[in-house]
């Protein structure tokens, strides 16, 4: 999803309060203190690529190095680059200024959760964008983490969608007006204030 289908996404979304989420999930990102200490973990069938990827991207952009990710993995391959050889026992070594954050479209495993408490523990902030659904109602991941948000399968914007959402908010530096508050202003700029008759 390019920063053209992120920006009309977020137009349709304007009055649903998914923005309003989004963007509070993608500060708390930003509270990370340094780089590298934000960690992406997901499930072992699905590691969340592609929004490390984006989260790297809004990190270069927009000279936020904490949001620049270390993605971690449920069994990194022999021989595999430094960025890509994390394992789960980085959680393990999280504390203070650190940020956990895991994304989850199904439920997540009972030996990730006992690491998210560990880190808990030890003063990581744990962040959490999971699915909801009637088999993950009162998720266990909700309970532990600082603050998550629950992607409905049914509700109006996808999994991968909220991941593009949280991610575009973590990089943005000022939050911007939507489209309306904006060709509102370009519009006064150009003709000049509105006269009431």
């Amino acid at each position: 999803m390019d920063a053209g289908s992120v920006a009309f996404l977020r137009e349709v979304l304007a009055e649903t309060g998914w923005i309003e989420r989004t963007r509070e999930l993608g500060l708390a990102l930003r509270a990370t203190r340094s780089a590298g200490g934000l960690l992406l973990v997901g499930t072992p069938d699905d590691e969340p690529w592609h929004l490390t990827a984006h989260l790297g991207d809004e990190a270069r952009l927009s000279g936020l190095p904490q949001l620049a990710p270390t993605l971690v993995r449920w069994t990194p391959p022999a021989g595999a680059p430094a960025h890509l050889s994390v394992g789960l026992d980085r959680i393990l070594q999280a504390g203070r200024g650190e940020t956990l954050f895991v994304v989850a479209e199904r439920e997540t495993p009972v030996p990730l959760l006992e690491r998210v408490d560990d880190a808990r523990r030890t003063g990581a902030t744990i962040l959490a964008l999971e699915g909801a659904g009637p088999e993950l109602a009162g998720s266990e991941l909700a309970g532990l983490a600082h603050d998550t948000i629950a992607v409905p399968a049914a509700g109006p914007v996808s999994f991968d969608g909220a991941q593009h959402l949280v991610s575009a908010a973590a990089g943005e530096l000022t939050p911007r007006p939507r489209l309306r508050e904006r060709l509102a202003v370009l519009l006064e700029r150009l003709s000049g204030p509105r006269v009431n008759e």
